[in-house]
């Protein structure tokens, strides 16, 4: 009988809309009464894989090429997204942010996860990006953060330079792909209910608390023939 329930969550560690997502479902999930059996996995996607290791667009520069309008319109856009970082503890200075290829990042991620520091990882990479200005696609500036969150400095730089876990990456973004997801970020509930976007804390309790009474076994309870399971079917 399985008693975990799964959250698969896509994210991208230069998308400063998935760190304010990130925080509204930990509030959500802390408040959850079953979270000791909520199984969260987080996974790749590369909102632009097509950018260089070299940044050439500042975050607001990108974003007026991206969106149009004026240099002012753009910075009272990035503005009102860093007042909504604020409500949720994080302070963005989206104005230093650096877009660049977030392969190389996201395999320090999986490195984290693999050696028992994933989450130490990802809000490190996440705040330097999004208050730092540090360039997630330099090796030198990767392994000083990894060393930061916890890791060891050689093992972190023989990944790097290495090719390991890049085949996790693109597994993330082959399920993502079949899964039909395009933005992040993107929540999957239970395998079942996806959503988009860093919703408020209150959807994800509601989706958590649906997923949770229509997926997870009652006590004493079994699948029986007027029943679906993951093994049986319908």
């Amino acid at each position: 009988m399985n008693t975990t329930m799964t959250v698969d969550i896509w994210s991208d560690l230069l998308c400063p809309w998935c760190y304010i997502g990130k925080r509204r479902f930990e509030r959500a999930l802390s408040a959850f009464a079953h979270r000791e059996a909520v199984l969260v996995r987080w996974r790749s996607f590369e909102l632009d894989p097509g950018l260089g290791s070299e940044p050439h667009l500042t975050l607001p520069e990108r974003h007026l090429r991206d969106v149009g309008g004026t240099p002012a319109q753009a910075a009272q856009r990035l503005a009102a997204v860093a007042d909504l970082a604020a409500a949720e503890g994080l302070d963005y200075r989206l104005d230093r942010a650096l877009p660049v290829n977030s392969f190389d990042a996201h395999r320090l991620a999986h490195y984290g996860e693999h050696a028992g520091k994933g989450e130490a990882v990802r809000e490190r990479l996440l705040r330097a990006y999004t208050s730092e200005g540090a360039v997630l696609s330099d090796l030198e500036t990767l392994v000083r953060l990894g060393v930061e969150a916890g890791l060891d400095a050689d093992a972190t730089r023989r990944v790097l330079t290495g090719s390991d876990f890049a085949d996790a990456v693109r597994a993330d973004e082959i399920e993502a792909a079949r899964l039909g997801v395009h933005g992040v970020p993107t929540f999957v509930f239970a395998g079942r209910y996806a959503v988009s976007g860093a919703q408020p804390a209150e959807v994800f309790t509601e989706l958590l608390t649906q997923a949770w009474e229509e997926t997870m076994p009652r006590p004493g309870a079994t699948p029986g023939d007027s029943a679906c399971s993951v093994e049986r079917g319908c």
